[in-house]
């Protein structure tokens, strides 16, 4: 079972994020407070999970969470500001959102800037620790999925409802074949002598 808090007595929300290494589509920011005593054996880290699994999660959490939000920051908005600051301001955003107040803000990985006066907590590999990390990352990814899977019907050759924007082989041979989509982030260099370099 993951740790139900990183500070007793504080109203955490565990933030995490999905799709910061693709090569398409948004990357997609959940933060989650759940409440003191919320267990649910099955929840881990999404990306030790299958589909299946954090589809029943993330029916659990949107049910039993005190307040959640997901938020998307464009592939437009990575190419101008970067992937790590779209990370962060994805995470923002969904802050914004929860209904709740909290004084402590739990984040998986190692990165994060101030969010008005609450305390923060980075947690490298977070999200297999802290249960509320674990939440925002079975959202985040859920959500990030569905987004990829109805746009891959515009663009059936790139295959995203299988790789979902991840830089697979089969991903990457679709862009050496057909160019670039509207979705694909342009800053990840993904030009044809780039490609090869792989």
């Amino acid at each position: 079972m993951l740790e139900p808090f990183h500070t007793k007595g504080c109203v955490e929300a565990g933030c995490d994020e999905a799709g910061r290494g693709c090569m398409a589509g948004p990357v997609v920011a959940a933060a989650v407070i759940l409440p003191v005593g919320y267990a649910n054996p099955l929840l881990n880290d999404s990306k030790k999970l299958s589909e299946k699994e954090r589809n029943l999660l993330r029916s659990d959490i949107e049910k039993n969470a005190l307040a959640y939000a997901v938020s998307a920051v464009s592939h437009e908005e990575i190419d101008e500001i970067n992937i790590l600051n779209a990370s962060i301001l994805g995470m923002h955003r969904a802050l914004d959102q929860l209904k709740v107040p909290f004084d402590h803000i739990l984040v998986d990985g190692n990165k994060f800037k101030p969010y008005k006066n609450v305390r923060a907590t980075t947690v490298v590999k977070g999200d297999g620790i802290y249960a509320s990390i674990a939440a925002a990352s079975i959202l985040a990814k859920t959500f990030r999925d569905e987004f990829m899977e109805r746009i891959s019907v515009e663009h059936p050759l790139y295959r995203w409802e299988k790789n979902k924007g991840y830089p697979t082989n089969e991903h990457r041979e679709a862009i050496l074949a057909f160019g670039l989509t509207q979705y694909h982030r342009k800053s990840f260099h993904l030009k044809p002598v780039q490609l090869k370099m792989f």
